[in-house]
């Protein structure tokens, strides 16, 4: 399984949670069913729930208070330990609330936005309310609210999401939210399952973690609609409480 991801010599954390993001995309891949492999059964379930297993392990661990205490020894033995590395300084650095410009940096407060944004200039697109040459003023106007001020560089305009260039995948925004939705509402269920996953976490044991994934989200391929593999797996459909109550309790 090859990941590809982008670094920022200037930013651990960009790349760090880059390759957690994409693990959680290829953990999925590698534990769907073998002996479906060439059949549309053996296939991911679908976007939702793709991102669900990528934001599950960039979001409701990576970001986790237990994981980054287990981490930060690995962090200050490649960088020293300076006072950014205090414990606690380490995780209000990762769990900060900061309004940006990229998507893909965004904490886990403000990623909603910007797949609202996304989806709500796609949608215009679509229903012909507004033209190509359109998008990149109202792309400043939206993103001004969203950060508190417009940044006109190129590289954080509306063109930095590759997924702004392929036609193909025009609609795939609108499922990145309900994939953070069900990442949440998987981890509340998977505790309830698990009575010594905090526990493991602050040990680095993901095996029984892993393996409740397996049991209940990879091996399943597509055999079920994303509704029935979510209530199987956490017995009810998709519930926005939980992700409130994730960030009321991580942030607030």
């Amino acid at each position: 399984m090859r990941i590809t991801t982008r670094y920022n010599e200037n930013d651990l954390l960009s790349a760090l949670f880059g390759v957690i993001h994409e693990t959680g995309h290829a953990r999925y891949e590698q534990n769907l069913p073998r002996p479906w492999v060439d059949q549309p059964v053996g296939l991911a379930r679908s976007t939702a729930i793709h991102e669900s297993q990528s934001l599950f392990f960039e979001m409701q661990l990576g970001r986790s208070e237990r994981f980054l205490n287990r981490l930060l020894p690995a962090v200050r033995e490649r960088f020293g330990d300076r006072p950014a590395f205090s414990q606690d300084n380490f995780v209000a650095w990762n769990q900060q609330v900061k309004p940006g410009f990229i998507r893909v940096d965004a904490d886990e407060v403000s990623y909603p936005a910007h797949v609202i944004l996304r989806y709500e200039i796609e949608r215009a697109l679509i229903d012909g309310e507004i033209e190509v040459d359109d998008i990149p003023s109202l792309w400043d106007e939206e993103n001004a609210a969203l950060a508190g001020a417009v940044d006109h560089r190129q590289l954080s305009g509306w063109l930095h999401a590759g997924y702004s260039l392929d036609r193909r995948r025009i609609r795939l925004f609108p499922f990145l939210y309900p994939g953070a939705m069900y990442a949440a509402q998987l981890m509340a269920a998977a505790r309830r399952a698990l009575p010594t996953l905090d526990r493991d976490i602050e040990e680095g044991d993901f095996s029984a973690l892993f393996d409740w994934l397996r049991q209940n989200i990879w091996q399943h391929g597509s055999r079920f609609t994303t509704s029935q593999l979510i209530q199987q797996a956490t017995g009810e459909d998709l519930n926005s409480r939980y992700f409130r109550e994730h960030l009321t309790t991580r942030y607030l």
